[in-house]
């Protein structure tokens, strides 16, 4: 979801196994815009109170957009961690903006393999390897991620696209040598 977070309390979400009460920050957020999820508003994210816990800080104040993708209840409550992407909007590139709308949906039968260390290799051809850890020195935020999309073309194979317009009939029909 694309959202602004409003408020933030602390609240209690049952007890753990020794019967103490398990604190999170409830965020109340304004949604902005759902990319992928379920058909109603998200209302509250919920995290863990620190970043000791995995928990995640959002500034409140409605200034400060977000993109977060985490866990939903599919009842207007979301959950977050470290582990979830949660970026501000203004950090995106236009690409990944551009692609949230379309075309990051054109690789959803695509997977996706990590390259850890060079050298690397697909084992099918539905699969795109990301090189950014391996090439741009463990980065996880490098140029595949910021600028490409793993796309599926006609011929059931998934390949990185890079661009702003929507991929050419041409690149989506090329059989690769």
């Amino acid at each position: 979801i694309r959202a602004k977070a409003v408020s933030a309390k602390e609240v209690d979400s049952g007890n753990d196994i020794y019967g103490n009460p398990i604190k999170r920050i409830q965020y109340e957020i304004k949604q902005i815009k759902m990319f992928k999820g379920p058909d109603q508003d998200i209302e509250f994210i919920y995290t863990a109170p620190s970043t000791a816990v995995c928990g995640r800080l959002l500034d409140t104040g409605g200034k400060k957009e977000y993109l977060i993708a985490g866990k939903s209840e599919g009842n207007g409550k979301m959950h977050i961690t470290l582990c979830d992407l949660v970026s501000t909007w203004d950090s995106l590139t236009p690409t990944q903006k551009k692609s949230l709308n379309q075309r990051y949906q054109m690789g959803c039968e695509c997977k996706i393999s990590r390259c850890l260390s060079i050298p690397c290799f697909v084992s099918s051809s539905d699969e795109c390897l990301w090189t950014d850890w391996a090439m741009e020195k463990n980065n996880v935020d490098g140029r595949q991620a910021k600028h490409y999309a793993c796309i599926k073309r006609s011929d059931g194979s998934c390949a990185w696209y890079r661009g702003m317009a929507p991929p050419k009939q041409e690149f989506l029909d090329i059989e690769d040598p």
